[in-house]
């Protein structure tokens, strides 16, 4: 039995083992502190190292994927291969006989066809894809030998509309195998072969241009029913090109043959075409209103139908009215809207072909407006030869007046009718009445011309239309203000060219325009566009005024680059307005123009650079436009090369040099404060600087000394990129090092590559390459499955 002691003698016990635990709870808590005390005082030393060590660079990105080189080096291969069977049954196959022929290229074809099997039970589907498509290439040249060996009397466009057909059967067969179902070739490459049979039967047939347009939209109706049965995937894709491709050679074919007709019988066979193009279009628009080809293929029967019933009528009135034809077809497409039978889409797409058609009217009127415009452009060759007799002499010089021209006002007038009237949603009415109003703009230009009125009245029309165009800017906002500063614009571009004509009347149209589009400009809200429009027609006048006091043009610069200094002063003095940056790009421009003029005069040109160089240095003074000092440093170094090329220095190293060294300097200077930026970014500029110059003139030196210091420094370079893993110094130095090789090299390359069949390289590379991307195929699969095993790990 337990012996249990008396209550005072136990309680005895506890209270001593109560003060045996306190005792060693404190010894513990002791031990504890000091342990923390000395934790803390070790890892301070460390923090303080750690902070002090710069930041680790940055890895090295890489700039390609694995599965994008495995399917660069297959297709690759695949092709060369391709390309190397190709040239061996063109160029080899005479020196075998039949039988050997057969064995070769069956032999061949069998396996190549067989291979995509083993290959996709290994799970090498990449590889397979590429073979497959190897195999299906030589079908394609078992065909030809076919034809070549043994049936060489029958008539070739037969035996390629057989040889299509056959191929398409074949393709669509191999492609629904059990064990080569998962390849995605086949399927699509037997679309595409089933693109030629009927085309081809209709050529060897000998039938005529309306029987093989014909067979075209046959084919893409065709590929319209492939469409709406297959589902999405390569094979859809493929037939969706082939019937938009063969759809749309039939429908250019059709309208040939509408606009060639001879007499209403040709029109009406043409009509049909293009009806049928039009019904097989609204076919797969009902049986699928829901895809997003609908609408287009719905706008698109409905411009065949115009296309159609215009070519009809237009060959039973006179040319000019043809264009009026259709549009009066065009608008009748409008009545579609009311029809609540036809799909909501199709309605949708009726109105638009209106508009299209409507739209097309006036662009048939647009060379009347570009002659009335731009036609005075071609009296920049001879300037003030003399004023013409009339507006229509004025405006078309130098270039034919456009046929059936008379009725240009009378379309453009029904048009605008047509959106004043036809327009009914609010949205859109107030776009409509703008467009109305460039139409009777165009109308009002086109008149003095249309009816030859004196060349006084032909610049006083569109010197009032720039003006009330302007004085609508001021007091119209929107869309409106838009409108009326974009004609305004045009119509100042189209005067200015009329006015070269007379010495006096360009004076006055310019100074005209200048002080017309500088009044627009103050306190405008269409100043940024209006004030740079006014420093053109200075840097114009400026120009002119040289020219009437009879100086040369290196002369007429200075006056021009007195305009871009004053664009300078005013960006200066108009401050962060939205009007300051289009000034100073107007003023950048005007200094361009004024270098050009220089150009033939040397010295000159250099002062003018040194003097650009001096207006973009001011600039960069200004808050906001530091970088400007780099396009002052740039000025300033041309300005030097100028000077260098009037001393007659031709060594390209002398200009080069001094530009390359800072550049590189300074990219040096980036990559050590952004470790992420390119290498294209630091220093490609000014490697290349120095580079391809001294290429193209190593390419043209004679002598051995430039190409080997060339070569020197680009192997240099190469090995410096290829040093520190940076991309431009590696691509660069190495294609310049290339290039030098080969050009030292190139005659026994020639010599070496004579001697061998052209097919050979191409096979070898071809297999190289399979046999690369099947290895790399293997690897990326060995490390997904690694990674799989990795990543179930705890």
């Amino acid at each position: 039995m337990t012996h249990l002691p008396p209550p005072a003698e136990e309680l005895r016990l506890l209270d001593a083992e109560l003060w045996q635990l306190d005792a060693r709870r404190a010894q513990l808590l002791t031990r504890r502190a000091w342990l923390v005390a000395a934790l803390h005082q070790t890892q301070q030393p460390s923090r303080a190292q750690a902070s002090a060590q710069p930041p680790p660079a940055a890895a090295p990105r890489p700039e390609t994927t694995a599965p994008s080189v495995q399917n660069l080096l297959l297709v690759l291969g695949g092709v060369l291969l391709t390309l190397a069977a190709a040239v061996f049954t063109l160029v080899s196959w005479g020196h075998l006989g039949i039988a050997g022929r057969a064995l070769v290229l069956g032999a061949l074809t069998l396996a190549t066809l067989a291979a995509p099997m083993a290959l996709l039970k290994r799970g090498l589907r990449s590889t397979a894809e590429s073979v497959a498509g190897l195999g299906l290439a030589l079908t394609v040249l078992d065909a030809y030998a076919l034809h070549a060996a043994a049936l060489p009397g029958t008539d070739g466009t037969a035996y390629a509309a057989a040889a299509s057909a056959a191929l398409t059967v074949t393709w669509y067969a191999y492609g629904l195998l059990p064990v080569t179902a998962a390849l995605r070739l086949p399927l699509p490459c037997a679309l595409a072969a089933a693109q030629f049979p009927l085309l081809l039967w209709a050529l060897s047939a000998g039938a005529g241009a309306y029987a093989i347009t014909a067979a075209l939209l046959v084919t893409a109706g065709l590929d319209a029913v492939a469409v709406l049965r297959l589902t999405a995937g390569a094979a859809r894709i493929t037939a969706v090109v082939g019937a938009y491709g063969m759809g749309g050679w039939g429908v250019l074919g059709a309208g040939w043959l509408s606009l060639t007709a001879g007499g209403p019988g040709d029109a009406a066979r043409a009509g049909a075409l293009l009806l049928l193009a039009a019904a097989i279009a609204l076919g797969t628009t009902r049986q699928a209103p829901g895809s997003k080809h609908a609408l287009a293929l719905a706008i698109t029967s409905g411009l065949l139908v115009v296309a159609a019933i215009g070519g009809v009528a237009r060959s039973g009135v006179p040319s000019q009215w043809a264009v009026p034809a259709h549009l009066a077809v065009g608008v009748a497409l409008l009545g579609a809207v009311r029809a609540e039978r036809l799909p909501d889409v199709m309605r949708r797409g009726f109105v638009w072909a209106s508009g299209v058609v409507q739209a097309l009217a006036v662009l048939w009127t647009l060379p009347v407006l570009a002659v009335v415009l731009l036609g005075p452009a071609g009296r920049l060759g001879r300037v003030w030869s003399g004023a013409p007799a009339d507006a229509r002499a004025a405006v078309a010089a130098d270039v034919p007046w456009p046929p059936d021209a008379a009725v240009a006002p009378l379309v453009l007038l029904a048009m605008a009718a047509v959106l004043a009237a036809a327009v009914r949603p609010r949205e859109w009415r107030g776009r409509a009445r703008l467009g109305s109003v460039g139409l009777v703009w165009a109308t009002a230009l086109m008149l003095p011309a249309v009816f030859e009125a004196p060349y006084s009245a032909g610049m006083l029309v569109p010197g009032v239309v720039t003006a009330v165009a302007l004085y609508a800017c001021r007091i119209t906002e929107g869309a409106a203000q838009v409108t009326a500063l974009v004609l305004a614009l045009v119509t100042a571009v189209g005067l200015t060219l009329v006015s070269l004509a007379s010495q006096s009347a360009t004076l006055v149209v310019l100074a005209a325009l200048t002080a017309l589009f500088a009044a627009a400009s103050w306190r405008a809200g269409v100043a940024p566009f209006t004030a740079p429009a006014a420093l053109v027609h200075a840097t114009a006048l400026a120009a002119a005024s040289g020219a009437a006091a009879d100086w040369p043009p290196a002369r007429t610069a200075l006056p021009v680059l007195a305009v871009a200094g004053a664009a300078a002063l005013l960006a200066a003095r108009l401050g962060p307005s939205r009007t300051t940056v289009p000034v100073e790009a107007v003023g950048a421009a005007v200094g361009l123009f004024a270098v050009a003029l220089a150009v033939t005069e040397p010295p000159m040109l250099a002062l003018m650079l040194a003097l650009c160089g001096v207006i973009a240095a001011g600039t960069a003074l200004r808050d906001g436009r530091r970088p400007v000092g780099y396009a002052a440093t740039a000025l300033f170094v041309l300005a030097a090369w100028v000077r260098l090329a009037a001393w007659d220095v031709g060594t390209p190293e002398a200009y080069t040099l001094p530009v390359t060294v800072p550049a590189l300097l300074v990219g040096a200077l980036r990559r050590r404060r952004d470790p992420h930026a390119s290498s294209w970014t630091a220093y490609g500029p000014g490697l290349a600087v120095t580079l391809l110059p001294s290429l193209v003139a190593a390419w043209a030196d004679p002598h051995w000394t430039r190409p080997l210091l060339l070569g020197g420094a680009a192997l240099l370079v190469t090995l410096l990129g290829a040093r520190h893993h940076l991309q431009a110094p590696l691509l660069l130095g190495g294609s310049a090092l290339a290039l030098v090789t080969l050009h030292e090299l190139a005659p026994y390359v020639v010599q070496v590559t004579g001697a061998l069949p052209r097919w050979a390289p191409p096979a070898l590379a071809g297999l190289l390459l399979l046999a690369l991307g099947a290895t790399y195929e293997q690897r990326i699969r060995d490390v997904r499955r690694v990674r799989a095993v990795l990543g179930r790990m705890d």
